[in-house]
């Protein structure tokens, strides 16, 4: 078990981490999730022994271990930018660590191979890192700390720097593999998607301060509050200033619907997932509003449109392809039963009566067109 308890970093008059306490359990997969300068790598520093906090304590089965020295504690970290050996061959870079605490050779062979296997890399154990690609490079540190051993794995965007087809299909097989390996696992992100198809549990991170530990999909269904509901969103998260007035949404001249009869009369914050506003009329989708069309991407399967909406920016994540024009006025069908509402604090004082099941942003407008 890993527990942080109050724990803040100061640099100089920043402060990178703020009062952060969470307890990671044993086996556990646990995901940073925020946008760049979040506090991400800061919090891995402090994790692995890298740097000491300002304040707060770090236990390791309840014992305080800071202070403690790196190589006293059974950490391994993977970058974003990978670091290996150069001089030494893919297999020794692998076998590196296990030769330090004295495995012997069959063991270490078997587990070399198998960790060659599953990155991809059984071709080129003779090779040395310089005669790499990137991405070979980073697969080789990934598979360096999984043989390790270590009781704490920290993961800071390990796969950026591979191509989409093997990004996908480890974020497909690390799960397993975290599951077997019995160590807390510490996988840092910036996409809300890779979160949401790693599961385990998620931190969401705001200039160092965690808004929201919980289950994955706990948080991207509930989210706390607004913050958080837009760290994990991508597309952006749609947002208007609404007024309540009994029980009823108006959004400029446009009514949305109703809200629970305890939310009392004021202004609120409406947040909508980009795949839960629509082209079309239906029963659901009933509450129109006008808008303006920017741009319009097309991605083959789907389409991002862009527009502008009572002074607001939206984005609308359309299946199929929509081919539209700058300037063009369009209708937008809303349905109420997908509203997140914040109040004036920016609290979640409702959420929709039936939150998106965790699948891709493209799944869910195909499920829910039929």
């Amino acid at each position: 078990m890993l527990e942080l308890i109050n724990v803040s970093k100061r640099v100089g008059s920043q402060l990178h981490i703020d009062n952060v306490s969470m307890t990671l359990e044993s086996g556990s997969l646990n995901v940073l999730l925020g946008p760049t300068l979040a506090g991400k790598t800061s919090l891995m520093r402090l994790m692995a022994g890298l740097d000491k906090p300002t304040t707060g304590e770090i236990r390791v089965s309840g014992v305080n271990v800071v202070g403690k020295k790196v190589s006293k504690r059974n950490v391994a970290m993977v970058y974003q930018q990978f670091i290996n050996y150069p001089a030494f061959s893919v297999y020794d870079n692998i076998a590196s660590p296990m030769r330090l605490a004295g495995v012997d050779k069959k063991t270490l062979d078997t587990k070399v191979r198998e960790a060659a296997e599953l990155l991809k890399l059984t071709d080129y154990l003779d090779r040395t890192p310089l005669n790499l690609s990137g991405g070979q490079q980073q697969r080789t540190a990934i598979a360096r700390a999984l043989v390790k051993g270590a009781e704490l794995v920290l993961l800071d965007e390990p796969l950026a720097n591979l191509d989409y087809k093997l990004r996908e299909e480890l974020r497909v097989e690390l799960p397993r593999i975290f599951a077997e390996s019995g160590a807390i696992f510490v996988y840092a992100t910036t996409e809300p998607q890779e979160a949401l198809l790693l599961g385990g549990n998620t931190a969401t991170l705001s200039q160092g301060r965690i808004t929201q530990f919980d289950k994955t999909i706990n948080i991207y269904n509930n989210p706390g509050d607004l913050t958080t509901a837009q760290t994990f969103a991508d597309p952006p998260l749609n947002t208007a200033q609404v007024n309540n007035v009994d029980g009823a949404l108006h959004y400029g001249e446009d009514r949305l619907g109703t809200v629970s009869n305890n939310i009392s009369n004021g202004q609120y914050t409406v947040a909508l997932r980009p795949h839960h506003v629509s082209l079309q009329r239906t029963d659901a989708y009933s509450m129109r509003i006008r808008a303006t069309v920017g741009t319009s991407e097309i991605t083959g399967s789907e389409t991002f449109i862009h527009v502008h909406t009572n002074n607001n920016q939206w984005v609308v994540l359309a299946h199929g392809i929509h081919r539209m024009e700058s300037g063009e006025q369009i209708d937008l069908y809303l349905n109420p039963q997908k509203y997140y509402l914040f109040d004036e604090n920016q609290t979640l004082v409702q959420a929709p009566d039936n939150p998106a099941p965790a699948q891709s942003v493209a799944d869910h407008q195909q499920s829910e067109a039929h």
